[in-house]
């Protein structure tokens, strides 16, 4: 029993222990009412929320927070406080995302992939012996992995699950450098946008081996998994592609 709370309340753990109870519990939002002298611990709980895909609701001191860049949503009469707009949270936003993505997948691949795959296929395997398609574990939406597609642009090596392709790599067979060059290898993923694990257009999905090691170094770096992973993203059409 802890002291001044009701018995019909069930007591967990501290608060600082918040964030991994909510990860063990299968919790998927925080809501915080600690006061603003207590908003190191605040900013330290939202970070590991974030880095564990929990999503951290602020029910607001307004004068610790009213020179910050937030956002005000209502539960009833209740004022919450969100530290990140998340367009995709509208569901009409969600729904036409959606849409435009089966829709523009399903497309493709008709009318296009129906007879580019068969040529691409018949290239791949006179230069080089392995498997048309290159299947790799990649970070999706919630940090959840999946089996993103590519056309093979290497010679089959025990290595391709966790070193990255470089410049001058002598892993790429010669028609493999030419899909790489006209980003023709990454056209299966339509078939993964089919298959509900991405979307055209989102964060570029990485390795899991990558996610882990880019999470340490780069702040804010698990927040791109609240989103589908991407064909193209930000990056790309910023002309950002290649080596990370």
């Amino acid at each position: 029993p802890v002291k001044g709370l009701p018995k019909a309340i069930k007591y967990l753990g501290s608060v600082e222990e918040s964030v991994e109870l909510s990860k063990e519990n299968g919790i998927s939002e925080i809501f915080s009412a600690l006061p603003s002298s207590q908003l190191q611990m605040v900013k330290r709980l939202m970070k590991q929320a974030d880095n564990n895909l929990i999503r951290f609701r602020l029910v607001p001191d307004l004068s610790a927070f009213m020179d910050k860049n937030v956002l005000i949503d209502y539960y009833g009469a209740l004022p919450i406080l969100s530290h990140r707009r998340e367009p995709l949270e509208v569901k009409s936003n969600e729904v036409l995302k959606h849409i435009f993505d089966y829709t523009f997948a399903a497309f493709t691949t008709l009318f296009i992939l129906s007879w580019l795959i068969p040529i691409i296929a018949i290239a791949i395997k006179l230069d080089s012996r392995g498997p048309v398609f290159f299947r790799q574990l990649r970070s999706g939406k919630d940090n959840k992995p999946f089996f993103c597609l590519k056309f093979r642009s290497m010679h089959v090596n025990e290595a391709s699950e966790r070193v990255q392709a470089t410049r001058g790599d002598k892993r790429i067979t010669r028609v493999g450098a030419f899909l790489r060059k006209t980003s023709l290898d990454e056209l299966p993923q339509f078939l993964n946008v089919l298959m509900g694990d991405m979307s055209i257009v989102g964060p570029r999905p990485h390795m899991l081996k990558h996610t882990e090691d880019y999470s340490l170094v780069v702040y804010d770096f698990m927040v791109r998994h609240f989103a589908a992973p991407g064909i193209t993203g930000w990056a790309q059409i910023k002309g950002m592609r290649g080596e990370t």
